[in-house]
C-alpha cells in the first residue's frame, strides 16, 4: 500500500524541486538578457528571486543527498529551465538588431520597400565572390524581425541576410505603433 510518506518523498518534493529549477534557471537567462541590455534596475530583482527560489530547491536536494530522484528531478528542471528561458526571451523581443542583407540581384526594390514601411536602410553596391552585390543595412526592432523577413522573403528570397544584436541604438528611423480605429490601422507619427 501507498501511504502518504511515499507521495511526499517520491512525488510532491521531486515536483517542487523540478518546478523550482525551471522558475529560477527560466528567470536567470532573462535576468542575464537585461544585463546584456543595460535595464539596471530589472536585472537585480530578477536576481534575487532567481537565487532565492534556488536556495528553496537547493535545500531539500541537501537534506536528501540520498535520494535520486530529487536530483533527477533537479537536473531536468535545469534543462527545461533554459528552454524555457530562451522562449520567454524570444517572445520578449527586447532591444535592436542590425540586419545586412546582401543581394546578388539589384536590391534597390528591395531596400525602398523597406524603407516605405518605415525601416531605415543604406544600401551600397559592392563586389561579392559571385559578381556585383548590393549591401542593405537596416537597424531594427527585434519585435520587427518576422516583419522585416517576411519582406525579404517576397522581394527577394535568394537574398543573404544576417542578424546580430544591438545594446542601444541612437538617430535612427524606427517604424511608429499603428493605433486601431473604427475604420481600420492608420500610422500615427509625430509631425504628420
Amino acid at each position: 500500500m501507498i501511504t502518504e510518506g511515499f507521495w511526499y518523498t517520491w512525488v510532491l518534493i521531486p515536483a517542487l524541486i523540478f518546478i523550482a529549477r525551471v522558475a529560477d534557471v527560466s528567470i536567470g537567462t532573462i535576468r542575464i538578457v537585461f544585463v546584456s541590455k543595460g535595464l539596471k534596475l530589472l536585472a537585480p530583482l530578477l536576481g534575487f528571486f532567481e537565487i532565492f527560489i534556488w536556495l528553496l530547491a537547493m535545500t531539500k536536494v541537501f537534506e536528501n543527498l540520498d535520494n535520486w530522484l530529487y536530483f533527477i528531478a533537479y537536473s531536468a528542471g535545469f534543462a527545461i529551465g533554459n528552454y524555457i528561458g530562451l522562449l520567454i526571451e524570444e517572445k520578449l523581443a527586447l532591444g535592436y538588431a542590425n540586419l545586412q542583407i546582401i543581394t546578388q540581384k539589384s536590391g534597390i526594390d528591395l531596400a525602398r520597400k523597406l524603407s516605405d514601411e518605415g525601416f531605415g536602410v543604406t544600401w551600397n553596391d559592392a563586389n561579392g565572390s559571385r559578381g556585383e552585390v548590393t549591401v542593405i543595412y537596416c537597424v531594427i526592432k527585434r519585435s520587427n524581425f518576422k516583419r522585416v523577413t517576411e519582406i525579404i522573403k517576397k522581394y527577394n528570397p535568394r537574398a543573404f541576410y544576417t542578424i546580430e544584436d544591438i545594446r542601444f541604438a541612437n538617430q535612427g528611423v524606427f517604424p511608429m505603433r499603428t493605433i486601431q480605429r473604427s475604420v481600420g490601422y492608420f500610422p500615427w507619427r509625430k509631425g504628420k
